[in-house]
């Protein structure tokens, strides 16, 4: 039988060349240097291009692959994916030769060969099938987890590119407490907690922004001006509060996923000398957490 030759090992060798060329080094990690001497170690032994030529094109396919991200500069989380993959694919090939070997061993045994012999290259044979079925299922289930990994990844990019254009509809604002909606006065009835139909609008938004992102919770706070007792204006605060919660109740957002707290005249926005200073300090915000983070207290 005439053995099958294979090119890769000069094109590697090239490519790492090049590498070494370059201004900007590439991505590398201790995975993939492993995987590197795995496949010089495996270019070695004769037997893996007679008798396992296509599950070594695999190999040489999953490492070129791996070589090229870190050609790229892909992160290292990516690159160690796919060493893992051809790593995976390498000992494949490795054992799937020394089942073949074995088999053909096997096969041309003659009839001199006592059964004892016979059974136990038969069993060597099971052994080495048994391991590249092992080392084959691991290459699947680490194909399959990176995969699996991308689309976690691409949905968490579409949810967060969702979420911005959200929050930028509701003229949200990035502090260290999270981000904050405002709502003026002016979305409440005059002196009354009731809110407006643009009041009702802006908390069937944030309802919707709670709704595609389950794992965030919101702290609604209400203010005053000091104009009138402070009694009355820590009770207008807090009626205020639960005025936007029960909005957001009503679009179906779970109650523990919603606080409210009432200051009264407590941390004015601006002064109380002047009636647009008093309008600003009107006001209920609304703290929106991170992700599965409780929201920090105000300071």
């Amino acid at each position: 039988m005439k053995k099958a030759t294979y090119t890769t090992l000069p094109g590697l060798l090239a490519m790492a060349a090049l590498l070494a060329a370059c201004s900007s080094a590439p991505t590398t990690t201790s995975l993939l240097d492993q995987t590197r001497g795995d496949y010089m170690a495996a270019q070695s032994n004769p037997m893996v291009s007679t008798y396992a030529p296509r599950e070594w094109r695999d190999a040489s396919a999953a490492l070129e692959a791996a070589n090229a991200a870190a050609t790229r500069q892909d992160d290292k989380e990516q690159v160690d994916k796919l060493a893992y993959l051809a790593k995976q694919k390498i000992a494949t090939a490795q054992e799937v030769a020394k089942q073949k070997a074995a088999e053909a061993d096997v096969a041309n045994a003659g009839k001199q060969r006592d059964e004892l012999r016979l059974e136990a290259r038969t069993q060597q044979a099971d052994q080495a099938t048994a391991r590249a079925q092992a080392a084959q299922a691991a290459a699947e289930a680490a194909k399959a987890q990176a995969q699996n990994a991308e689309m976690a990844t691409r949905d968490a990019q579409a949810r967060a590119a969702a979420l911005e254009v959200q929050l930028a509809d509701l003229a949200a604002k990035k502090t260290e407490r999270g981000m904050i909606i405002t709502l003026g006065d002016v979305l409440f009835g005059t002196d009354k907690a009731d809110l407006t139909s643009n009041g009702i609008n802006t908390a069937n938004k944030l309802a919707e922004v709670l709704k595609n992102n389950p794992q965030r919770t919101v702290l609604i706070e209400g203010f005053t001006d000091s104009t009138g007792s402070a009694a009355h204006n820590l009770e207008l605060s807090q009626r205020r509060a639960e005025s936007v919660r029960n909005a957001l109740l009503g679009q179906g957002i779970a109650r523990d996923r919603i606080a409210t707290r009432g200051y009264g005249v407590a941390y004015p926005a601006a002064g109380n000398d002047t009636a647009a200073n008093r309008q600003l300090n009107r006001r209920v915000e609304i703290v929106l957490s991170e992700d599965n983070t409780a929201i920090p207290a105000r300071r």
